[in-house]
């Protein structure tokens, strides 16, 4: 089943894909999404489980299969830039170390290249397993939601969380995202990244002190990669402080090839 897929900006220079985190849509982006629409075309791609594509169940590789075919689909087969956000960057590194989608330059907002210790990606897993069979058992994805953008991770949120676009979510697709796709079913993939031949940005808060680590050591592993810390930014840092990330993604974009 193919994912849904919603474009919208203009401009002269290959497209930007954008891959949302969990309890999100394609629609979900908010102010950075529309400073970035000012000078990119944007192709925005719901999820397995999640808005549009919520009837499809599939892992993170089945994803990463599914953005290809989807974003050839309406790209024609054009080089792409590829940015994805938290679940988003997990699915955005799978495309770009396991498919061949053409892709320019990758940038990851509160990415990981992987859990590596085999008992704390087990124990990830357990939590995600217990978190999403709660979720189905109350059937009721409105507290689930409140409870998520409350936690201590999306502080920084406050009214930019957006909860009415993430109540179009159901229970039964985000607690298959959560099986399927949450971290502790990403195998490690830090050691295919020094492979990447595109140019990578991977930005982080600097208020988010594990993927803060994760932003350095990605780019570190990606021979053309950088890292950019957001002052004060949470995990959301785009989503809570968006005309300054955004500022931070278009020049990098504009002086990048």
């Amino acid at each position: 089943m193919p994912l849904h897929v919603e474009q919208r900006g203009s401009g002269s220079g290959p497209p930007v894909v954008l891959l949302h985190g969990f309890t999100q849509t394609a629609r979900l982006w908010g102010p950075f999404g529309d400073l970035l629409a000012q000078d990119h075309a944007l192709i925005g791609i719901d999820l397995p489980g999640h808005g549009g594509s919520g009837s499809v169940r599939a892992d993170l590789p089945t994803t990463a299969g599914l953005v290809r075919e989807a974003v050839i689909s309406v790209a024609d087969g054009a080089t792409c830039d590829l940015l994805g956000y938290s679940l988003g960057a997990r699915v955005a590194l799978h495309v770009v170390t396991g498919t061949d989608l053409p892709v320019g330059r990758l940038i990851v907002i509160g990415g990981t290249g992987g859990i590596e210790d085999p008992a704390a990606r087990r124990k990830r897993r357990d939590a995600d397993e217990a978190t999403a069979a709660a979720l189905e058992e109350s059937g009721d994805v409105a507290p689930f939601i409140a409870r998520w953008v409350s936690s201590p991770m999306f502080a920084r949120l406050a009214g930019a969380a957006q909860p009415e676009e993430r109540l179009r979510n159901s229970a039964a697709g985000l607690a298959s995202s959560l099986r399927m796709a949450g971290a502790g079913t990403q195998e490690p993939l830090w050691d295919r990244l020094p492979a990447l031949e595109m140019p990578l940005l991977a930005l982080a808060g600097t208020d988010d002190n594990r993927f803060t680590a994760h932003a350095l050591r990605l780019a570190h592993a990606v021979p053309s990669g950088v890292a950019s810390l957001v002052p004060g930014g949470g995990h959301a840092a785009h989503l809570a402080q968006p005309s300054l990330v955004a500022r931070t993604v278009r020049h990098w974009l504009a002086t990048t090839r």
